[in-house]
């Protein structure tokens, strides 16, 4: 039977329970929605955490009074053998119990009910990558469908064969940020190019970064820190291309960051999407500085764009996909990239959750 992890004190938890619902039930604290919102958000962490705690309690009560009751020379056999059945139930029951509270006592992020900004640029290959990165584009664009999210292409930049140099999604929807999070990465394909004419499977690469979306009041953009421009936009779109200056650029000057739109025909909406993009990747900068150990956030995400840096393989003459950070392998590539990734995407999940798990039984934690 493995061990159960330390069980946490729920004395304070259940303290500060008490202490939320006492002003939540006050109608005066609804004057300020905002405190509202955050308190009843984590009034539900603390009710999912203590639940968890209560069947932990429950099955240590059972086992003590089995316990109790083996150790008293009085119980007669048939008690002594029913106690011995509960107290096995209990024992096997309370290891599964406990690692379950220790994951729901972790604390959610707070970006984990944010939209997604999710950016994908082809890296090592040249147009196959470019081909590549289209490709997942669209798996992400099937899967949030899948998943009942919305989403729109807020960026796009083809290639010359059709594939795709940069494309940058917003993905609207409950657990849409959790769920896509950890996607993060180079994402490496295995196959034989359309354009290689020997039949040599060549390796090529593109990276994904998936950032929360920024709320209105969360990054402060002063119009003289902003260097924005408008051009013609340019490759497919007809005449219209050449008569109106759609296509938007803006550089946020102190940091240098620079977003280019130009994927609709209004120059209004090419500036609207640019700026969520913007927003975006302060907000990562910022908390990426907040929090030292994260440093480059979108670095670490991404790396160099080398095909050695992967998170995850797609290999097209063996049909399977390999996560390489959970071992998952799954056969059905095309149905994966028709955005069947839910498997892949919950098993990141669950070992984000447990690897957090056990940081905080750390000492010190």
């Amino acid at each position: 039977m493995s061990a159960s992890p330390p069980r946490p004190n729920l004395t304070n938890l259940r303290r500060r329970r008490a202490e939320l619902e006492s002003i939540l039930a006050d109608p005066a604290s609804f004057a300020d929605g905002r405190r509202v919102a955050a308190l009843a958000q984590e009034l539900r962490f603390l009710n999912s955490a203590l639940a968890a705690g209560d069947k932990v309690e429950a099955a240590e009560q059972k086992l003590a009074e089995a316990q109790a009751l083996l150790s008293d020379p009085s119980t007669d056999n048939e008690m002594r053998q029913l106690a011995k059945e509960e107290a096995r139930e209990a024992e096997a029951a309370l290891p599964e119990l406990a690692t379950a509270l220790i994951e729901a006592l972790v604390p959610p992020d707070p970006a984990e009910g944010r939209n997604v900004i999710l950016e994908v640029r082809a890296g090592t290959g040249g147009e196959e990558a470019a081909l590549f990165a289209g490709e997942l584009a669209r798996m992400y664009g099937r899967y949030a469908e899948r998943q009942g999210w919305k989403h729109e292409t807020l960026s796009l930049s083809r290639s010359d064969l059709g594939g795709v140099r940069e494309a940058v999604l917003l993905i609207e929807g409950s657990g849409a940020f959790a769920a896509l999070r950890q996607e993060a990465g180079v994402h490496r394909v295995q196959r034989v190019p359309s354009t290689e004419t020997s039949g040599r499977i060549h390796t090529s690469a593109a990276t994904v970064a998936v950032l929360p979306e920024a709320e209105e009041t969360e990054v402060e953009l002063r119009p003289e820190d902003l260097d924005l421009s408008v051009a013609r936009a340019s490759g497919a779109g007809g005449q219209h291309v050449n008569k109106t200056e759609s296509a938007v650029q803006i550089i946020h000057k102190p940091t240098g960051l620079m977003v280019y739109c130009a994927d609709e025909r209004s120059q209004l909406r090419n500036r609207q999407k640019a700026m969520r993009i913007l927003c975006a990747r302060l907000l990562e900068l910022r908390t990426s500085e907040a929090h030292a150990a994260r440093s480059d956030a979108r670095r670490s995400q991404v790396g160099s764009g080398d095909r050695s840096e992967r998170v995850r393989t797609y290999n097209f003459h063996q049909n399977r996909v390999t996560d390489h950070r959970v071992d998952l392998t799954l056969h059905g590539l095309q149905q994966v990239l028709d955005g069947d990734i839910a498997e892949l995407t919950e098993a990141l999940v669950a070992a984000d959750r447990r690897a957090r798990a056990e940081a905080f039984t750390q000492p010190g934690a």
